[in-house]
């Protein structure tokens, strides 16, 4: 069976957090929500852009509200997730969608490499300050959306933010998307293990031309392969669809990966990721680091 958005449940009552909802995936995935009726929290760093976006989903019948959110500072995460908590006390679906790719070397506030920073400390010290209310909300699920780049990942604990080597952009890219599977089998494992009524979950959009390619757009081989490169890839509102299955579909299950058919493109199904992402001395590993680094604990 093809599942497109007609497969969406009524979500009337649910609370939903999408990270970088102002564009791309994170935006169709928005308005799919809204539209079955759920309580949308739309992050952005810029709440203007943020409120540009949320104006042109139009009328919905569930909401769509604007929240800033910078992940690239952990106070930004903590005011967020207070003030957050001080309009909503349940928290149905965290959509950890909000990513870059292959930036030049940059340092988030808290001086992390901008990359892994982002894409995946950002995202677990969001997740760690908002377990309560998923502890506290039945069925509740944490969503991680990686990439099919993760299969190029490598794990190197003792260089885990490029502090001694020459920074790759691909390389810090496929690294934070293997981290986001570690850390989401990791979470599955920590709510079975604590009876918690809740599930973790990833997904992968395939290939989308979105504008997280506009760093790869520089580049001479990108621009000599855009038109295969288009041929290639599908629509946002196709390549959103794994993420939003992994958030509405009710026969998901924790632990599982969604991405395309076809591997680059076509309708979400179960999917399997790399042999580095299930590797259990990883993922307890990272999941420490993660816990020292940002300083939060997920309990």
């Amino acid at each position: 069976m093809k599942w497109t958005e007609a497969n969406i449940p009524d979500l009337t009552g649910k609370v939903i957090i999408v990270t970088g909802g102002n564009s791309g995936l994170g935006y169709e995935s928005v308005k799919a929500f809204a539209r079955k009726g759920a309580d949308v929290i739309l992050t952005s760093r810029s709440v203007e852009k943020g409120e540009k976006s949320g104006k042109k989903i139009g009328h919905v019948k569930g909401n769509a509200n604007v929240l800033e959110l910078d992940l690239e500072d952990f106070n930004s995460i903590e005011r967020f997730s207070e003030n957050f908590k001080k309009k909503h006390d349940r928290l149905d679906v965290l959509l950890n969608n909000s990513g870059i790719m292959t930036t030049p070397y940059f340092l988030t506030k808290e001086g992390l490499e901008g990359q892994t920073g982002t894409n995946h400390f950002g995202h677990f010290a969001l997740t760690a300050r908002l377990m309560d209310l998923i502890r506290s909300t039945p069925g509740s699920r944490v969503v991680n959306v990686s990439s099919l780049a993760h299969r190029a990942g490598k794990m190197n604990f003792d260089n885990l933010l490029f502090e001694n080597s020459r920074y790759s952009p691909i390389r810090a890219y496929a690294r934070s998307k293997l981290m986001n599977l570690l850390f989401t089998y990791e979470l599955q494992r920590f709510f079975e293990k604590n009876d918690i009524d809740s599930i973790a979950v990833a997904a992968h959009p395939g290939v989308s031309y979105t504008n997280l390619y506009r760093h790869l757009r520089r580049k001479i081989w990108f621009k000599l392969l855009r038109f295969g490169w288009k041929l290639v890839s599908q629509r946002k509102g196709m390549g959103a669809l794994p993420q939003i299955r992994a958030s509405a579909d009710n026969n998901v299950k924790g632990g599982e990966f969604y991405g395309p058919h076809l591997g680059l493109r076509g309708y979400p199904v179960k999917v399997k990721s790399s042999r580095s992402s299930y590797n259990l001395e990883d993922a307890r590993r990272l999941w420490n680091i993660s816990e020292e680094i940002t300083g939060v604990k997920i309990q």
